[in-house]
């Protein structure tokens, strides 16, 4: 099922808050009059100064490589078609934004309200010296070729239209690796084309490149076939056309190995897939729906490799597979251009990249036992963090190769860990935490359905099929609510005061646990007409997979009730909090940020424990740091003392620990402060992901600083040590931080089935 957007979502994520998407962030500090001077004037014009006697120096002293510009005149925006410039605007910034997440490449996005392709190429020309790089984007055919081709002729940095060359550098490698599962040979094979736009002509053209004979090409259009003896043809239709005797698609198909859309849906059938030759290859590539139904397509022909653009099926062609790694390459050897063997260079690696050995945090993500390369398995998946140091060294090494380095790589090891550091590999943990939710979605009950946040959060779940909601709350305001606000939800909604039957047997079942602990039966009766009562009694006798809860009350009254019915898990003296903390820098842990007040040495690896366990669970190996604010016994003190037996003790406890303390914040962090002072810390090589904090109100302080004034994006709090799936939200959670945690306690749910979770 394909992810539904609804129109005043889509509004309100791009209007709320800050319009738009992207903003422009200093990277110096700016907190000083000096500070200003060296900015600004006077100090600014040494380097104006430098770039005047020597233009490379640019590089040097301006963001001009590492920058990117998206440009379009909106004439063929998305399957919207020419609507202008102004409108073609978010979908730049989209496209800004997935440079800056998968490669850490800056864009500014330009709108060019000229459809004059000759204006357009010297508009485009006259900005040279501002950027580092040109994607092309969103502009139609034929002009696009000229404009694209004249452009790498006439720049001197690297110009690439992705709707044209995205689409074939990643379908090339799905092709080169079906082929090769069918042991068919590239130069042998009878290719049909259906469509003669931008994405369909540059396909063909590196198909060409790698092999494929041209005679071998059939082209189609929404005419049929282009034959040479059609008239009107223009230069590049004529290109591709044929002398065979054929006129439409369906006889063009019969006995083709391979055929590839990119047109529009549902225009094959699947007669047209069994007249096609043995183990035919499909790229269906239409998008939304591709030119024939997934299902149907494996129904007609069991020996059938296919490929869509959608995520919900195999061998998703995406772009974000290409453009950003392929720029990344680009701009790091100050590449002049992207040529053709710097775009083939990419499709070897993705191609290459499919044969490997998946790692676990990539099959994790998709929740699937193993990913093997195979016919479901033809290109990685756009979450594999190996991308960005497969595919741009590829195209780097091409480029010196080619002879269109201005700055060649000499140390590639290095040049891998660069690579890294731009972006941290973990950027995408929300991500693959989403993605393994969604392979096995289970029930999280909502105790605070009433509240439109809720409501709004359930519906992102359902749709995007990440969770199966429960609502706990008055049927009747629930309903209200959700008919006000516009909302489709179709999920179960409970009003425990009005559940006489089921209310008495829950109390039975609490009764029995807490009859010697004070609680009467009455008790028990009142208490479970409370909804968090009541959803943590639904999970621990299985009618609900997990619990979400918090978002409108303190978080000791919310875990109360969980502790009291679910309890510990076995083994665990007591439960911690930890909050996952996200910024430009990397992705960072903290605990205990919401239970223990003054936990002692004892209580300190008890939370030592269950974090290092925590982070486990997302696929991280914990590096932890226990803080104070001494550094190996510089100071005195209760919590230098106790910060020192609990690493000791956690030592013991847990020998293979990457672990050190006492130690202060910032040297924690500090891989440089660590080598020159104190270079026999066991964090020494990469400093410390995980951050134990002496007390409550050092870690709850910590991350509230960071959230509010530090710019970082807060996960949490997760609630660790639970028998069963519980989460309590921050008081006064978005919508957003409210889908995150219910996918986290999904995840969690999924773990608890085989014992290993949170």
């Amino acid at each position: 099922m394909s992810l539904k957007i609804r129109k005043q979502d889509a509004l309100n994520y791009h209007m709320q808050g800050q319009p738009g998407k992207i903003e422009v962030v200093p990277t110096k500090v700016l907190s000083s009059q000096l500070d200003l001077a060296l900015a600004y004037s006077p100090g600014v014009a040494e380097p104006c100064k430098e770039i005047a006697a020597n233009k490379e120096d640019v590089y040097k002293y301006t963001s001009k490589g590492n920058l990117v510009a998206v440009i379009s005149n909106g004439t063929a925006v998305l399957g919207l078609g020419n609507i202008g410039p102004e409108a073609s605007k978010p979908v730049m910034e989209g496209k800004g934004v997935l440079f800056k997440k998968f490669a850490g490449i800056d864009v500014f996005d330009i709108e060019i309200d000229e459809e004059d392709p000759d204006k357009f190429i010297q508009i485009v020309k006259s900005l040279e010296p501002t950027f580092g790089g040109i994607n092309l984007e969103d502009i139609k055919a034929p002009e696009c070729f000229k404009i694209e081709h004249e452009l790498r002729e006439k720049m001197n940095i690297p110009v690439m239209h992705d709707d044209q060359h995205g689409t074939a550098i990643i379908s090339g490698a799905a092709l080169l690796n079906a082929l090769e599962l069918v042991n068919k040979k590239i130069n042998e094979i009878k290719v049909v084309v259906n469509g003669a736009g931008a994405a369909a002509v540059s396909c063909t053209r590196l198909y060409l490149s790698l092999g494929v004979k041209k005679e071998n090409v059939v082209m189609c259009d929404s005419k049929g076939v282009i034959r040479k003896d059609r008239p009107g043809l223009d230069d590049i239709k004529m290109e591709f056309a044929t002398a065979r005797n054929l006129t439409t698609l369906t006889e063009a198909l019969k006995g083709a190995d391979f055929f590839i859309g990119l047109s529009v849906a549902d225009i094959l059938t699947a007669d047209d897939i069994k007249s096609m030759a043995k183990d035919p290859i499909v790229f269906a590539l239409a998008n939304p729906n591709p030119e024939i139904a997934y299902d149907l397509a494996k129904k007609s022909r069991p020996d059938l490799i296919m490929a869509t653009g959608r995520s919900d099926h195999p061998n998703q062609v995406n772009n974000v597979l290409g453009f950003p790694y392929i720029f990344r390459g680009a701009l790091d050897v100050r590449a002049t251009e992207i040529n053709e063997e710097m775009k083939l260079a990419a499709v070897q690696a993705i191609a290459n990249l499919a044969k490997e050995s998946v790692p676990d945090i990539v099959v994790k993500a998709y929740g699937i036992d193993k990913i093997t390369f195979g016919r479901e398995y033809l290109i990685p998946k756009p979450l594999d963090p190996r991308l960005i140091t497969t595919i741009s060294p590829a195209v780097a090494k091409a480029a010196m190769d080619s002879g269109m380095a201005k700055k060649p790589i000499t140390d590639f090891g290095a040049y891998h860990q660069e690579l890294l550091n731009r972006i941290g590999i973990d950027q995408k943990l929300m991500s693959r935490i989403i993605d393994r939710a969604k392979q096995n979605p289970k029930r999280v009950v909502f105790a605070e359905a009433h509240h439109l946040k809720i409501l709004k959060a359930a519906q992102q779940l359902q749709d995007q099929q990440i969770a199966k909601p429960i609502l706990l709350g008055d049927k009747d305001e629930i309903e209200r609510l959700i008919h006000e606000h516009k909302l489709e939800l179709d999920c179960p909604i409970i009003y425990p005061r009005k559940e006489h039957a089921k209310v008495d047997e829950y109390a039975g079942v609490l009764y029995k646990k807490r009859q010697r602990k004070g609680l009467t039966y009455r008790d028990c009766q009142q208490l479970m007409r409370d909804r968090n009562y009541y959803a943590a009694m639904m999970v621990e006798v299985g009618e609900a997979d997990a619990l979400v809860s918090g978002l409108t009350k303190d978080y000791p009254k919310t875990i109360l009730p969980s502790l009291q019915i679910i309890g510990m898990a076995e083994g665990v003296e007591r439960v911690a909090g930890m909050y996952i903390i996200l910024n430009k820098k990397g992705t960072y842990f903290f605990a205990d940020t919401t239970v223990n007040l003054n936990p002692t040495a004892h209580e300190l690896v008890d939370i030592i424990s269950l974090t290092a366990r925590g982070v486990r669970f997302f696929d991280i190996e914990p590096h932890i740091a226990v803080l104070s604010y001494s550094n190996f016994g510089s100071s005195r003190g209760e919590v230098p003392e106790k910060t020192r037996e609990a690493v000791r003790l956690a030592k013991l406890k847990h020998p293979d620990l990457i672990i050190d303390g006492d130690i202060q914040a910032n040297v924690a962090l500090n891989t440089e402060i660590q080598r020159e002072n104190y270079p026999f810390s066991n964090l020494v090589d990469g400093g410390a992901n995980t951050l134990i904090f002496p007390n409550l109100a050092a870690g709850n302080i910590a991350y509230k600083l960071l959230m509010e004034i530090g710019g970082a994006e807060a996960i949490g709090p997760i609630l660790l040590g639970m028998k069963k799936p519980v989460h309590v939200l921050q008081l006064g959670s978005s919508v957003r931080e409210i889908v995150n945690m219910a996918a986290i306690a999904v995840v969690d749910a999924q773990l608890h089935e085989q014992n290993d979770h949170l």
